[in-house]
């Protein structure tokens, strides 16, 4: 039968000692008062008498503003997640096989809801190449996707969701970000539903190559760690807003993340939402950087110390019906220095299609301009 614990105060070795015995009575644990008094802590049983003592390797006042800190930074990382992970999807794309039998996955990734009715955006490579679109929701719910439109040059893609009265979050401004501001990426690495991770925007204005090839600019550079499957998935700040769309990281290095900025996206998004595509001005130029002597510069004077030689151009393209010719050197466009091929593409990508461009134009030894109507990129 068993016993009630008896306990009581003994000398050991000259020491006190609480001996206390449960059950039968066949085990016998001698505490001392240290131990005693450390089981008291790690029950976070409080001081019988004149409160704390003295600062202990726990949390002790002088660490209550380090503690406060933490907890306000805890406070808005949940805070964020909570009003913005419901809108974050799931991607998984697939394309029907060859015989026509099944369908054949080729990749996931990430998205962010943007509106109630089911416009997702995300990656341009996470929903390439895929006939088959299916969106996963934070509560497990499954939606059929179709693809509304894609702009490469700029890695996004907007697709929308068979579904309405859906969480959706909103896009923020990008060009108010400033370095060592916390920002948040949620997404789905590896197939981890829902995955959150933080860091810090690392810099501003940084620019990379996207899959054609062409340069993105304005890109975010962060700390918050990413995996496969980020890709597509939101960068938020601390407001809950969205910032940027996860698009790239370096796979030999930590803690380098990228992702196109909010502002870009928006335009994107705008486009593809009212024609379908992002319209762009285009040239119908060849040309490669075109370094220029200092005497050059110095007589015309050049910002910049290279320019664009006009290698070929596109048969009855708007620059041929300007009156380029190959071997001229473009180096300036509306006033703008153009130093290089990716000048170009950017200053294009900010003209109407059919509006007037200037270029200026070195053509041996004279500096001219020409008059072009832009035209229109193929998509």
């Amino acid at each position: 039968m068993d016993r009630a614990p008896v306990s009581g105060i003994q000398r050991w070795e000259g020491r006190s000692v609480c001996l206390q015995t449960y059950g039968r009575g066949e085990g016998v644990v001698a505490m001392t008062d240290g131990k005693r008094a450390a089981l008291h802590l790690i029950q976070g049983e409080a001081e019988k008498e004149g409160g704390p003592q003295k600062e202990s390797g726990g949390i002790g006042p002088l660490r209550a503003a380090d503690v406060e800190f933490l907890d306000a930074y805890s406070r808005a990382v949940t805070t964020v997640v909570d009003a913005v992970g419901p809108a974050v999807v799931s991607i998984s794309v697939g394309r029907e096989g060859s015989s026509g039998e099944g369908v054949e996955p080729i990749g996931s990734g990430s998205g962010v809801l943007l509106t109630p009715d089911g416009y997702v955006l995300t990656n341009h490579h996470v929903v390439r190449d895929a006939n088959r679109i299916q969106l996963t929701l934070m509560d497990g719910a499954n939606l059929g996707a179709i693809p509304v439109g894609f702009d490469p040059p700029n890695d996004l893609a907007l697709v929308r969701a068979n579904g309405s009265g859906l969480p959706y979050a909103s896009l923020g401004d990008s060009s108010s970000l400033r370095v060592g501001q916390l920002v948040i990426a949620i997404g789905n690495p590896l197939g981890f539903q829902s995955t959150v991770s933080t860091g810090v925007v690392s810099a501003t204005g940084r620019a990379m190559r996207s899959l054609d090839g062409r340069l993105i600019e304005d890109v975010i550079q962060h700390t918050a760690p990413l995996n496969p499957g980020n890709s597509g998935g939101p960068l938020v700040d601390s407001r809950g807003r969205v910032v940027g769309v996860n698009t790239a990281t370096i796979a030999v290095a930590q803690g380098i993340g990228f992702a196109v900025p909010s502002n870009m996206a928006r335009h994107v998004v705008s486009q593809l939402l009212t024609s379908g595509k992002v319209r762009r001005g285009y040239l119908g130029i060849a040309g490669r950087p075109r370094p220029l002597p200092r005497r050059v510069v110095r007589f015309f004077n050049l910002s910049r110390e290279s320019g664009v030689e006009v290698v070929s151009l596109s048969s009855g393209g708007p620059a041929e019906a300007g009156g380029v010719l190959p071997g001229d050197v473009v180096v300036a466009m509306n006033g703008l220095p153009v130093q290089s091929v990716d000048d170009l593409h950017r200053l294009l990508s900010e003209v109407d299609v059919g509006s007037l461009i200037r270029l200026d134009l070195l053509r041996g030894t004279e500096r001219l301009t020409v008059e072009i109507v832009a035209g229109e990129a193929a998509a």
